[in-house]
């Protein structure tokens, strides 16, 4: 019973004692609609049933929960359920542990190599993007490399290769790989070399034959490591009669029209490309903690350079 006598209320005061919660935080939530009283006593102050113990209880339950105010009075005003507001802050919650799982590797990048100050910027700026925004800069890069241009599909998924981003719990490698990444495809100099390889793809897809078909230059690049490889362990050079017979190998006997014209293979060797894109799936695979591929580049080298001494006549 309460000061009124009316049997059944409670005043804030005796609110307070049953629940544990302070005056002032009830008074509080009261003024703001969350646990409106039932009725007035004879001197005006505010009163309070079963209910609205039950209520409170549930305020507080919610709250500790983290739920915000607003959502506590959706739910007490049946506008939404406790389970979708739940749902609602699992997913935010989630999104929080990500960003703190990268901060928390960048911090471990920054202890370990103790980067100088520019770089230290980069790696904050770097670890506060978003899944979307990381996502966006590999995109916008693709976009520009194959705009308009009839490159192998292939060539495009995997210079792709899946959604490029870090996982949940990044290692300081993958760290290290998204930061190398992140920079590679911001480079004008190497998205221009880039798009001189998509264009050679497109030009090697305009005639008949074996090159039109998707995954060529996977193909391609099979058969050197294979012949241009094994000329290197037998300590074969660029410039020797031998050399000449394993460019018949990988190419077609000179003179001969085939996919791979010489002087074409020599341009694209001659631009870069090849060891620029192998460097880029390196760190795609890196990002995603898969075995990194090794390098061609050494292949690659010795490639042009025996096509520079063994020009087509």
């Amino acid at each position: 019973m309460n000061d009124d006598g009316r049997p059944g209320l409670l005043t804030i005061g005796q609110l307070s004692r049953r629940t544990g919660m302070p005056v002032r935080t009830i008074r509080y939530w009261s003024d703001i609609g969350a646990l409106p009283p039932v009725g007035r006593s004879s001197g005006g102050f505010r009163l309070y049933d079963a209910g609205s113990v039950a209520r409170l209880e549930l305020v507080r339950t919610l709250r500790e929960l983290g739920l915000g105010l607003d959502d506590v009075r959706r739910v007490l005003e049946r506008e939404t359920t406790v389970g979708d507001v739940a749902d609602a802050h699992v997913r935010a919650l989630d999104a929080q542990i990500r960003a703190l799982q990268l901060r928390r590797a960048v911090l471990g990048t920054v202890a370990r190599r103790r980067p100088p100050a520019e770089e230290l910027t980069l790696l904050d700026r770097l670890a506060r993007l978003s899944a979307d925004e990381r996502h966006r800069i590999v995109e916008d890069f693709l976009g520009e490399v194959f705009r308009d241009l009839d490159a192998d599909p292939q060539l495009r998924e995997r210079m792709r290769y899946a959604p490029v981003d870090l996982p949940d719990s990044p290692t300081p490698e993958q760290v290290d790989a998204w930061i190398e990444l992140a920079e590679l495809v911001r480079d004008p100099d190497f998205r221009q070399r880039m798009r001189a390889m998509a264009e050679h793809s497109a030009a090697g897809r305009t005639g008949a034959g074996p090159g039109r078909e998707p995954g060529a230059f996977r193909w391609f690049a099979k058969k050197v490591a294979a012949m241009v490889g094994a000329a290197r362990e037998r300590g074969i050079t660029p410039e020797s009669a031998q050399a000449a017979e394993v460019l018949d190998q990988v190419l077609g006997p000179a003179g001969t029209a085939g996919p791979a014209r010489r002087a074409d293979v020599l341009a694209r060797l001659q631009a870069g490309a090849d060891a620029q894109a192998e460097r880029y799936r390196q760190l795609l695979a890196a990002v995603h903690g898969e075995p990194v591929p090794p390098s061609q580049a050494d292949d690659y080298a010795w490639l042009a350079a025996a096509l520079r001494a063994h020009p087509s006549p």
